[in-house]
């Protein structure tokens, strides 16, 4: 269990950091229950004309989700996430990685869920990175492109289940 991961956030550089952002046009409770579905989060999660092929899915604070994310050209990125906190609906806080045990380019991430007066919801993702070489290669990769594809993704398939 991490003890004290607010003081990480909040001293962390700016310069080891990706910050993303999207209006999602849904109420909070929906995104959230997005990214803590396994159905859900497999039907979304990734980059335009990625598949997901999960291997373990256990979303809940402790938990483990490993999978490959596999491109269009058949290349294969293997991932691990591991959920370190879940505050429902309002946050939720991963180590992010290769599906390796020791892993030197995991980052961490925090998504946050706030929902406005008129029932959409405002999520920020933030990325950090254990340092500003390590941001600056996930930039060069396309983290900032592909984050926003994501979330673009995240924010159709909310959209196909408001009012069920």
């Amino acid at each position: 269990m991490i003890q004290n991961s607010d003081s990480a956030w909040r001293d962390w550089p700016i310069d080891r950091e990706i910050v993303l952002s999207r209006l999602i046009d849904a109420p909070r409770d929906l995104v959230y229950a997005a990214w803590t579905d396994p159905d859900q989060i497999q039907a979304w999660f990734g980059p335009e004309g990625f598949a997901i092929e999960t291997k373990e899915i256990d979303l809940r604070q402790g938990g483990i989700w490993r999978f490959d994310m596999v491109a269009p050209d058949g290349t294969r990125y293997t991932n691990r996430m591991v959920f370190l906190r879940m505050k429902t609906p309002a946050l939720i806080e991963v180590e992010h990685g290769s599906d390796e045990d020791e892993d030197p380019g995991k980052f961490r991430m925090l998504v946050t869920f706030d929902e406005q007066s008129d029932g959409k919801t405002v999520l920020t993702l933030r990325q950090m990175h254990p340092s500003k070489a390590q941001r600056d290669g996930a930039i060069g990769f396309g983290a900032v492109e592909y984050g926003g594809q994501t979330l673009a993704k995240l924010a159709r398939h909310v959209a196909g289940r408001k009012g069920r």
